[in-house]
């Protein structure tokens, strides 16, 4: 039987240790010394050069102050899509794009998310080549182009494959929310590849490129983009109402570990543990609790606090979904009905 809810919050916290995901955010080209892990080209990949022609000029290098990062153009109008942390470089809204054809210009960031890491930057120009977005997942072994600007050198190639779905990186943008659902590939990306394009053998945007982890961790060639569905979707948000929504419960947690479960006297050794329940959310009015076990969402099994993210991810603000949970040893299913996250 596991210690009772009531002064387990202290417990808890002085029995969980933290941790740094080491995880290097890429949006800068300029700054720091951190190198690229290099990606491996396959043989019998499609025609390369003829991908990089057809996609090159949509490509952008985005520029704020001595920082730089990289952008994909959207629509002809004069839309284009980066990371919210490239557009947050700017910290007046005004950056410097810079197209494949040499011409700069001034842009104006419109929106962002900084859940999704998404942002939308606007240029006063238009017949703009704009990209094919595949919303589909590639599959794993599939060709992979990286076209970007890392350390500001604009339109650099790079080949790979797909190495991995559906990735989970822990808090990985100061967010306070992990990354979740990423398309992982081998081929290189390196600091100011952020917001430029992960693309598949016929050359249509499978992700926008996001992060990697640095060769310092012992890491080899592993980056990270988001699903262009993802894209997508917050993209049409931004641009229609300026904000992009997502599904909010209202609890800290942290991923349950043997040790941690061992500790506090709990029956599971898997899940995720909550550490807080913020006041008025959806999850304090359902009835969840500091010391709370998750163990399902929606039926589906839940065995870290990523995981949980990844499954709220799938719902919308105003569903309804059940929440398995551990209590004092018993189990418990828990309806909340999420809202949209609070900004």
């Amino acid at each position: 039987m596991g210690l009772r809810l009531h002064g387990r919050h202290d417990q808890v916290k002085s029995l969980i240790v933290c941790f740094i995901a080491m995880v290097t955010i890429v949006g800068w080209g300029f700054s720091g010394q951190a190198r690229s892990a290099a990606g491996t080209a396959a043989t019998g990949f499609p025609n390369i050069p003829d991908i990089v022609s057809r996609v090159e000029p949509s490509v952008v290098t985005i520029m704020a102050g001595s920082e730089s990062g990289s952008g994909v153009v959207y629509r002809q109008d004069g839309v284009i899509v980066t990371n919210q942390h490239v557009a947050a470089l700017a910290s007046d809204g005004s950056v410097q794009v810079m197209f494949a054809d040499g011409r700069r210009m001034a842009g104006r960031v419109q929106a962002a998310d900084k859940t999704s890491d998404i942002a939308v930057v606007r240029v006063d120009r238009t017949g703009l080549p704009a990209v094919t977005f595949r919303r589909e997942l590639p599959r794993v072994g599939e060709p992979a182009v990286v076209i970007g600007s890392p350390l500001g050198l604009a339109n650099s190639v790079t080949a790979g494959i797909i190495s991995g779905l559906n990735r989970v990186l822990p808090a990985a943008r100061g967010s306070g929310s992990p990354a979740v659902d990423l398309i992982q590939t081998d081929a290189a990306i390196s600091p100011g590849n952020s917001g430029g394009a992960l693309l598949d053998g016929q050359g249509r945007v499978v992700g926008i490129n996001d992060a990697y982890v640095p060769p310092q961790t012992g890491a080899v060639s592993l980056g990270f983009a988001i699903p262009s569905a993802t894209v997508v979707n917050v993209v049409e948000q931004l641009l229609t109402t300026g904000k992009a929504r997502h599904a909010f419960v209202g609890v800290q947690l942290t991923t349950l570990t043997p040790q941690i479960a061992a500790a506090l006297g709990l029956d599971v050794d898997s899940g995720a543990l909550v550490l807080n329940v913020s006041d008025g959310s959806p999850g304090q009015r359902a009835g969840l609790r500091t010391g709370d076990v998750i163990v399902s969402f929606d039926g589906k099994p839940v065995t870290s606090a990523e995981q949980f993210s990844a499954r709220l991810r799938d719902v919308s603000p105003g569903d309804t979904v059940t929440i398995g949970i551990d209590r004092d040893g018993g189990n418990r299913q828990i309806r909340v009905t999420v809202t949209d996250q609070p900004t």
